[in-house]
């Protein structure tokens, strides 16, 4: 994670449910939390398949006046649920979610992960007091473990799809971008160091010519950027 207000957060490739998750870790000092409107610094959740899930059973939970409610609770958290289809936006607003993201590293492939959408969504968000967090990604490729999916394919273009990508999350002025991912090398998002490295049965991409470091340093430098743009909006 890379620290400071605003954010951008990676994803770790595997999740754990929130309520074990603040009960193990949630007296450590290590352990992210968000500021969030009221004031409150509460652990932050991306709960990815949201949409698997009714609205109305997220309510039980999520939503103040819910039959088993966790706000006011120890268990209370910021809770991102994942925007897939347009109509999700409704759903998540209805089941007591504090904002959505995006996930996808393939710009185009849902309505959610597509530039395009990004205004009418955070338009959305703003109007109802929700979070929106697009996602960001270096690239996509998973043909290794799903070969018919190479028309999702996105070519990183040494590192300028990913700018693309930055640059519009920053124009529509979100309070943090998330960035899919770190180290998910089965479907070529990571941005972690990389060498060429071939096996028997997988050619690892790098980032030839540049140095391995490559999309730590991007990160880096739009992560300082990101900072000194919501200074200005903020004036």
């Amino acid at each position: 994670m890379i620290t400071g207000n605003p954010q951008m957060t990676w994803y770790p490739p595997f999740s754990t449910p929130p309520i074990s998750t603040t009960s193990r870790y949630g007296s450590h000092g290590a352990f992210y939390r968000y500021k969030n409107s009221m004031g409150k610094s509460l652990p932050l959740f991306y709960i990815y398949d949201s949409y698997l899930t009714s609205p109305e059973a997220w309510a039980h939970l999520l939503t103040p006046n819910g039959p088993h409610s966790v706000r006011n609770t120890p268990y209370d958290g910021v809770f991102i649920a994942l925007l897939v289809e347009e109509g999700h936006t409704h759903d998540i607003l209805a089941a007591g979610f504090d904002g959505m993201y995006t996930y996808f590293a393939s710009n185009g492939f849902s309505f959610g992960s597509s530039h395009q959408n990004w205004k009418a969504v955070k338009s959305f968000c703003d109007a109802n007091n929700l979070m929106f967090i697009p996602s960001v990604g270096p690239g996509y490729i998973d043909t290794s473990i799903r070969p018919w999916n190479n028309h999702n394919t996105r070519n990183r273009v040494n590192g300028k799809y990913y700018e693309t990508a930055l640059q519009a999350a920053l124009t529509v002025r979100p309070e943090i971008v998330s960035i899919t991912s770190f180290n998910e090398w089965h479907e070529g998002t990571q941005i972690e160091k990389a060498i060429p490295k071939k096996t028997p049965t997988r050619l690892y991409l790098d980032y030839l010519p540049h140095q391995p470091s490559l999309y730590l340093e991007l990160t880096r430098r739009w992560a300082e950027h990101f900072i000194k743009e919501k200074e200005q909006w903020l004036m």
